[in-house]
């Protein structure tokens, strides 16, 4: 494991400065206010919490980062940060990518190695949902060793409509991505998802006026998997491009698929499991 605080130059410093302002002024409303407001909403930072923000080395999660360091800024709960960055088998290219954008960015990233990717290369059957476990898993183990309670993921707003869409067309089950979740391997350790609220096109809207570049899925395999959008294969790609022409022929459809799951009716679902797991049919109480 190291730790990369980097020599920073005038230069360096200047950037990260006009990539903060654009967060406090261009991008107040639509970025930094709707992650404050899913952080009260949610109640996803308490007093001395100490976060490890975990970074892909996507745009996600670098904004994830700023967002923090900006947050901390303020400093109206007292909590402490830390930048983790696993390298599950990354090209040399893709590394350096991280570590540029780290050092353009000014965020003090602690990087670890793990073989994922060489672990689920010959896995066949779901392999991008067997390395997204292995990652989380390793992700918690890393930050807990490090003293940290909570680890802090970049999924938007984006990614949570398309994954109850997704439960619903491929699982036939009606579920969602939770804002924040316990870990039921890790004792005493949480899931955080700040950027909850925040929409994907004002993600990209802030990478691309501040003109940075990060890497996309980086994994050896891409190219030969189903997750690879370019090859037509992803179930989330259908799914995001189904949801956008819904939403272009009827606005409104994109917000009524979040709300759906803040308005289930429980008289009239068939069934459901309780926060045991355990299931009920609506006869039990028909009568």
């Amino acid at each position: 494991m190291e730790e990369n605080t980097f020599d920073k130059t005038t230069e360096d410093c200047d950037f990260a400065k006009q990539v903060e302002d654009s967060l406090r002024k261009k991008f107040k409303k639509k970025l930094f206010s709707r992650f404050t407001k899913a952080i009260v909403e949610y109640e996803l930072i308490e007093p001395n919490d100490k976060i490890a923000v975990c970074m892909s080395g996507g745009k996600d999660s670098f904004l994830l980062a700023k967002l923090f360091q900006e947050l901390k800024r303020h400093n109206k709960i007292p909590f402490d940060l830390t930048f983790l960055v696993m390298d599950p088998g990354y090209a040399p290219a893709n590394r350096e990518m991280i570590e540029k954008n780290a050092k353009l960015l000014d965020i003090p990233i602690t990087v670890f190695e793990t073989d994922i990717f060489e672990s689920v290369f010959n896995i066949e059957k779901s392999p991008c949902y067997i390395c997204a476990r292995m990652r989380r898993g390793h992700l918690y183990h890393k930050a807990k060793d490090l003293g940290c309670n909570k680890i802090a993921l970049g999924h938007h707003y984006d990614d949570v409509i398309e994954t109850i869409l997704m439960g619903m067309l491929y699982g036939g089950q009606m579920q969602t991505m939770m804002p924040k979740l316990k870990s039921d391997n890790f004792e005493g350790m949480q899931l955080i998802r700040p950027m909850y609220l925040i929409r994907e096109e004002h993600v990209k809207a802030w990478r691309d006026f501040n003109d940075l570049r990060f890497i996309q899925c980086a994994c050896k395999f891409t190219e030969n998997c189903s997750c690879n959008p370019a090859e037509g294969g992803s179930k989330r790609q259908k799914v995001k491009e189904l949801i956008q022409r819904l939403e272009a022929e009827d606005p409104g459809i994109e917000q009524n698929i979040f709300r759906s799951v803040e308005n289930v009716n429980l008289k009239t679902v068939i069934a459901y499991k309780d926060k045991d797991g355990q299931r009920h049919r609506f006869t039990e109480d028909f009568k």
